[in-house]
């Protein structure tokens, strides 16, 4: 085995691996594709480009004004993404992938990115 390519031993570990292992090397692989700064290394107050795919969207207002509330998965980690004064957006959905920039806060220990610019991006094979 040790003289096997590493491509076929990666083939190989996918295989033998639980489904959300691969999903999240998977994810990873695509956020630095795309230029993305994994979500575990994000610094705080620190403006950052994050891609990922929108596990949830939800809206919860916030001091009595609309907030679009999206959780950006790539793979390390996730962190929510807010736009303040929207209750939707066109594309923004579950399973969306998504590429955001903006100043990278957190609020109860969770990493937040308010008001950001966005990009949809296509997926491959789909």
């Amino acid at each position: 085995m040790g003289n096997e390519p590493s491509g076929l031993r990666k083939r190989f570990a996918r295989l033998v691996a639980p489904q959300h292992q691969v999903h999240a090397e998977q994810e990873r692989e695509e956020s630095a594709r795309l230029g993305g700064t994994p979500i575990d290394q994000l610094t705080m107050r620190q403006p950052a480009m994050v891609c990922g795919t929108l596990r949830s969207v939800t809206l919860r207002p916030r001091g009595g004004v609309p907030a679009l509330v999206a959780e950006l998965y790539d793979g390390t980690g996730s962190v929510s993404v807010v736009w303040l004064g929207r209750r939707q957006i066109s594309g923004i959905e579950c399973g969306r992938r998504l590429r955001v920039k903006g100043l990278v806060t957190e609020v109860n220990d969770q990493r937040v990115i308010y008001n950001p610019r966005y990009e949809l991006v296509a997926t491959n094979g789909c």
